[in-house]
């Protein structure tokens, strides 16, 4: 039998091939995994439903699949397998089709020629019908649905209405270096250039998940209107409550760091401010309010940055919480991750306080309006309410934010009251 590839998370249906486990030839047990599919930054393994000899393979590592795709042929002994050579043809044509765009590459040119100019002013109207994947697809191409004419029942956008609105685009880059019909945004052509010329180089092949965090980040400085609040907290009583209570966390086996401190004290910020936790849906031109805190803690892997999500930390202990940021981070660190761990946060943390450094202006994370960013906490000589020097462990930590959704004045207030909830961080929130 053929094993296909299966639909993995909630909106996951396309992936590129990261790891191949198996050759033609192995015995294979039932469940056992197959492959890995890199899926954005995420990698998922894939396991066979059935046991047997492996007789064919269908795929190789960088081919991009979607699901229903054939990965192997499996012989159980209970019928021939199917010849390789036969399999392969079929398999190819699967395995090299983009699952993104599976119906851009078939518009025609006279297709595209024939194509009305956009009316400049659909934006203001409502979008228009389409399927769950069709918008899936319009959102990934940075696409306004109100700008494409369907052909579809009762003007309903279609995948080959989409598919001819990014040819003409396409068209017009070709012919003016731009995009003439997105006068909002900036496209620049890429540039290719010798840099041997110069002296000794070596070059790279981008990986999927570099070519990921690139488009993501590009998007996200781009498309939001940062602002950056900075400031230092002191953190003398969270070191303070830390060697009080070290030795029964590690009794609990548990190993207490500042970061489950910071944490805690953010949630109580942003429950004051609960403006930091929404999302500003562009579309229906409103301002959603969340009511649960999930929070996203960038991880520095080898491999490229990665944001798992920590979810309900208002409602996690501080034990619970130093626990999970722990087994999260491993998983980050050993590409474990699922496409659902990554998904739903309202709030981002980035923490280069393990490597080193001051305050950075962090981007944030679209669709959330605001993130925060922790740098090395360092002995500095402080000026007590008394009058007095000190040496103080201060903290640098800034908060970027999108300014459509929050003023000055307002993240100014949140970044005070933040500073406040790590410098009177409460006893009995820390005490087993």
């Amino acid at each position: 039998m053929d094993v296909k590839l299966p639909k993995v998370g909630d909106a996951a249906d396309s992936g590129t091939v990261a790891t191949l486990l198996v050759k033609v030839g192995d015995v294979l047990t039932a469940d056992q995994t197959i492959l890995e599919l890199e899926q954005e930054k995420a990698v998922a393994p894939i396991r066979t439903p059935v046991a047997g000899t492996v007789a064919a393979i269908h795929v190789k590592e960088g081919d991009k699949i979607s699901v229903g795709a054939r990965l192997i042929t499996v012989d159980s002994g209970d019928a021939p397998a199917a010849a390789p050579a036969a399999a392969a043809p079929r398999a190819s044509t699967t395995a090299a089709r983009p699952a993104t765009r599976p119906a851009l590459a078939s518009v025609e040119d006279e297709e595209v020629e024939d194509l009305p100019a956009p009316d400049e002013g659909a934006d203001a109207g409502p979008e228009p019908a389409a399927s769950p994947y069709v918008r899936k697809v319009a959102r990934e191409l940075g696409i306004r649905l109100s700008r494409v004419t369907g052909s579809g029942s009762g003007g309903r956008v279609l995948i080959t209405d989409l598919a001819r609105y990014v040819a003409r685009l396409e068209k017009g880059v070709a012919r003016a270096g731009r995009h003439a019909d997105e006068p909002r945004g900036l496209v620049f052509a890429p540039v290719s250039q010798d840099f041997s010329v110069f002296g000794p180089v070596t070059s790279q092949p981008l990986t999927a998940l570099r070519k990921v965090i690139a488009s993501r980040m590009v998007e996200n400085a781009v498309s939001l209107p940062h602002v950056t609040q900075f400031d230092e907290a002191d953190l003398s009583r969270i070191e303070a409550l830390r060697a009080q209570h070290r030795a029964a966390y590690e009794a609990a086996g548990v190993r207490l760091t500042p970061t489950p401190f910071i944490l805690k004290a953010l949630v109580s910020a942003l429950q004051k401010h609960p403006i930091f936790n929404a999302s500003l849906n562009e579309v229906a031109e409103t301002l959603v309010l969340k009511h649960h805190y999930h929070l996203g803690i960038a991880v520095d892997t080898e491999a490229g940055l990665l944001v798992p999500v920590l979810r309900d930390a208002d409602r996690k202990s501080l034990k619970q919480i130093a626990e999970e940021l722990a087994a999260i981070a491993a998983k980050a660190r050993d590409r474990k991750l699922g496409p659902d761990d990554m998904k739903g946060g309202t709030f981002t943390v980035s923490n280069q306080g393990a490597i080193g450094g001051g305050h950075f202006t962090p981007i944030i994370n679209k669709p959330e309006v605001a993130i925060l960013g922790l740098g090395r906490t360092t002995l500095k000589p402080v000026v007590t309410a008394e009058g007095r020097i000190e040496a103080r462990p201060m903290l640098p930590l800034t908060v970027s934010y999108d300014h459509r959704v929050i003023d000055g004045g307002t993240a100014a207030r949140f970044t005070v009251d933040l500073v406040k909830a790590l410098q009177e961080f409460p006893e009995d929130a820390v005490r087993l």
